[in-house]
């Protein structure tokens, strides 16, 4: 198996993917969203499940990408390949963490 050399490690970008799933997943699924944003009526519940959902969309790409950062033998192999598809990935999750955000600022 090639290793990726790059300027820096890959585990910090996987890590950064990671720490960013979770605090989407911790949002949509656990309930962080709809104390953050919710005051407890039901329309701003709704209304922000229908911002979770388009926000979902970009979590699923980012999480696509990174997973193919890792497993597809071409971007294992190439550093610059790597690079950008777990660029691709962080900055899909940033998306998405923005969309929940601004979504939930949105449905109050």
């Amino acid at each position: 198996m090639a290793r990726v050399r790059l300027g820096f490690s890959p585990i910090i970008p996987t890590i950064a993917s990671f720490l960013l799933a979770a605090l989407w997943g911790l949002s949509v699924f656990a309930g962080w969203g709809l104390q953050a944003f919710c005051d407890g009526s039901v329309s701003c519940a709704d209304r922000l499940g229908s911002v979770s959902t388009i926000s979902g969309l970009f979590a699923v790409l980012a999480a696509c990408c990174t997973a193919a950062a890792w497993l597809v033998p071409a971007s294992r192999h190439d550093q610059r390949t790597f690079s950008l598809v777990m660029g691709a990935a962080v900055v899909a999750w940033v998306i998405a963490e923005g969309v929940l955000f601004l979504g939930g600022m949105i449905a109050r």
